[in-house]
């Protein structure tokens, strides 16, 4: 049984990270299996939706799961067996996740229900052979620190939460202008013990 691997694609809005794990497993792929996390809650949503769709080959596999997303890859990937699962995106999931809680949950709850979602992630990714995940994320740290409560939370949480993805993931890539920087891959190792 071949380990599964795990690839996060960080970046600011519009940096090219869904393009490059859309390209990546059109190259790379066989049978794709695509989770979309966003929901059409107004008519430019929907649009953007609907343009993503259009780009999607017709043959991948979608499943929208907004919400515990986890669990609904579970149950899809028993009776689809995928070569490739990509997530777009857990930025949104963090969202979701976000406004499902109470108006007045403290930080630390924020906190665990958001690194909650990327946990349960990392242990479906554990559970899952012979596939190569690509997860999607916005790295949403580098700029300034949101003026709401709200905000602060969401900035936070879903740090914390791309932390959890980061320290499972065997590669990390951050995008800027559609370029791709690596922060982390597999340790390469000398076969050759020789001197």
């Amino acid at each position: 049984m071949t380990p599964s691997t795990l690839t996060l694609l960080l970046g600011g809005a519009r940096s090219g990270k869904s393009r490059y794990a859309e390209q990546w497993a059109k190259d790379h792929g066989g049978r794709v299996l695509f989770v979309a996390t966003a929901e059409a809650l107004d008519d430019e949503m929907a649009e953007r939706i609907a343009a993503h769709r259009a780009t999607r080959p017709a043959l991948w596999h979608t499943l929208e799961a907004p919400r515990n997303t986890a669990q609904a890859m579970a149950r899809t990937l028993q009776q689809f067996r995928a070569d490739v699962v990509v997530v777009d995106c857990m930025t949104l999931l963090a969202s979701n996740t976000l406004l499902d809680l109470p108006d007045n949950a403290t930080a630390e709850a924020v906190h665990h229900a958001l690194t909650e979602q990327a946990r349960a992630l990392v242990t479906l990714f554990g559970e899952t052979p012979n596939t190569q995940f690509l997860v999607v994320s916005n790295e949403v740290g580098m700029g300034v620190v949101p003026p709401t409560r709200l905000g602060r939370l969401y900035q936070d949480g879903l740090g914390a939460a791309n932390q959890v993805l980061a320290a499972a993931a065997d590669h990390v890539l951050l995008f800027v202008a559609g370029l791709a920087w690596q922060l982390k891959s597999p340790p390469t190792h000398n076969m050759d013990k020789r001197k």
